[in-house]
């Protein structure tokens, strides 16, 4: 089995495409039931508000100090990107909001649910920002689509009315502090080596492919313990 885990954030269009991509380049492979995907939390803005307070345009353009019709443009550029996988990618109109909620939900997820339903958490997520247009920060938005794959309507309350898993959240956000992460996506492939940024298929199809290589090379390569037991020694 091969872990991947990936630090990303639910407001990010370059995980959203990222993530999708390497998605595509695991079907492509063959390689579907033999990847294991680990989702760590990375918020872009920790000390965003709870409440839209501008246009994503004009968040942009603020941002990369731009004019508003090159923000516009460069919106544009990316959404194309996403469209180009078949996402009804809508950037332009997205609401910024405060993204921990939506991180400690996946937190409930992964200690609660299985993997399938981790992964489809994600999925519902990024397409209630990207797609639906919908605040991640509301929890009647957390509620539907914590309820759409499965949680218990009864877990996901205690966890918005709370501040459970908020410790879990800030946990991934040191660990990629200290593993000097400063953008995401950001993925590792087994822990051998990472992949900063949302590569083309076809470059996420190499990685694959370099792991796999790696993983048998430790197969092969790895030394038999010797060890002795009441049954006899492991003999050279």
């Amino acid at each position: 089995m091969m872990n991947l885990t990936i630090w990303s954030d639910f407001a990010c269009p370059y995980c959203y495409i990222g993530e999708t991509r390497l998605e595509r380049a695991i079907e492509e492979l063959g390689l579907k039931d033999d990847v294991q995907i680990d989702y760590r939390a990375f918020e872009l803005d920790p000390t965003a508000s709870k409440e839209v307070l501008s246009s994503t345009p004009e968040r942009f353009a603020m941002k990369y100090r731009l004019s508003l019709e090159e923000a516009k443009e460069q919106i544009k550029q990316i959404s194309d990107l996403g469209k180009e996988l078949g996402i009804d990618f809508r950037y332009a109109s997205t609401k910024y909001s405060n993204t921990r909620d939506a991180h400690r939900l996946m937190k409930l997820a992964e200690a609660k649910y299985d993997r399938k339903t981790v992964a489809k958490l994600n999925e519902a997520l990024f397409k209630a920002y990207f797609v639906e247009n919908l605040v991640l920060a509301d929890h009647n938005v957390l509620l539907e689509k914590g309820l759409s794959v499965g949680l218990k309507e009864e877990d996901i309350k205690e966890v918005l009315d709370s501040d459970k898993y908020d410790d879990e959240v800030r946990f991934d956000e040191r660990e990629a502090a200290m593993r000097g992460v400063h953008g995401v996506p950001y993925i590792v492939f087994g822990g051998d080596f990472a992949v900063p940024g949302a590569m083309s298929i076809e470059g996420f199809k190499s990685a694959l492919e370099r792991q796999l290589r790696m993983q048998k090379l430790d197969e092969s390569t790895a030394e038999r313990p010797h060890v002795c037991g009441p049954d006899g020694c492991q003999l050279l």
